[in-house]
């Protein structure tokens, strides 16, 4: 394979004339204000090198990706526990559905939709105020990326929380069912507080960077979770990581995967390599437009795929 930053800088030249192309996330006032030409890239190979090109180090909004990390979390706090409150199947809807919702009693379908990702955040909470949990999230991120300038955008955080009702209805109708242990209220906080959080297409590779060695980040030497977790992470990215697009995406790319509807992406090239993507512009079902296509180009270029050489 040729050089990986020969291949990154040729993706990010390819694509250039394509940047603006699909709709910012303007429901969320904060992100509708994002220049939607914007496009970074970085991959962090299991060696710790780093390849990157355009705007790779401009903090963004990863939204929905922050959901890898606090399944993750939950899943060290609770283990197999996890799944008495949450499912592991694609939902085949909307990121933020209640429809299916109603059909299953309150028990959303996977972590990654918004309801599966809310009955997560209450997990976290258990014990803690919601100051704490949102603590103890930043934190466990910072950890990973091995980088404590990781924070949350407090205006990303009021703005989500200012507008969104959807995701207010979502965690109502659960606590309706019985789903969740702790008032709405707090719940939210938690949630709207680690979508917001900022990180740069860097941090955000090397943040990924466990899940693609085994469970171990190479970068500091510490054990994440064991090998058998970081595969079954992998595989509700695989499964679930982009919403009602994941067949697709798996179709196209065929690693691992989660959108955030701020544009970022992160994928996972187990035993080679993290990556991140950013572009404001989102398809139809909520996924960066051309940070599908960048990993698209990177996968083919690369031979990376859990399907085969």
């Amino acid at each position: 394979m040729e050089n990986l930053q020969s291949i990154v800088d040729e993706i990010h030249h390819a694509l250039l004339p394509r940047l603006g192309e699909g709709k910012v996330a303007d429901y969320i006032p904060q992100l509708a204000h994002i220049d939607p030409k914007k496009f970074g890239i970085a991959v962090t190979d299991v060696d710790g090198v780093v390849a990157k090109a355009g705007d790779c180090d401009e903090p963004f909004s990863i939204q929905s990706i922050s959901k890898v990390f606090t399944l993750t979390l939950a899943l060290g706090k609770h283990g197999e526990n996890v799944w008495k409150r949450v499912g592991r199947e694609p939902s085949g809807s909307a990121f933020n559905s209640i429809v299916q919702l109603e059909h299953e009693e309150g028990k959303p379908r996977n972590p990654f939709i918004n309801a599966g990702a809310i009955a997560v955040s209450d997990l976290i909470l258990a014990g803690h105020t919601p100051r704490e949990a949102i603590g103890e999230i930043v934190r466990f991120v910072q950890y990973l990326a091995d980088d404590d300038g990781i924070a949350i955008d407090p205006a990303v955080a009021k703005s989500e929380a200012a507008t969104g009702y959807r995701n207010i209805a979502l965690a109502n109708f659960m606590r309706g069912f019985g789903k969740l242990d702790h008032p709405v209220d707090h719940v939210l906080g938690v949630y709207f507080h680690h979508c917001a959080l900022a990180m740069t297409c860097t941090q955000l590779a090397h943040s990924g960077l466990f899940l693609a060695a085994a469970g171990r980040n190479p970068l500091t030497g510490h054990t994440v979770v064991s090998r058998q977790r970081a595969r079954r992470i992998n595989a509700l990215m695989l499964t679930c990581g982009h919403y009602d697009g994941s067949g697709d995406f798996a179709y196209r790319v065929g690693l691992p995967g989660k959108s955030g509807v701020g544009g970022g992406i992160l994928a996972v090239a187990p035993g080679k390599a993290s990556i991140a993507v950013w572009s404001p512009g989102l398809n139809h079902n909520g996924n960066s437009l051309v940070g599908s296509l960048a990993l698209e180009m990177l996968a083919h270029r690369t031979g990376w795929s859990v399907f085969g050489p």
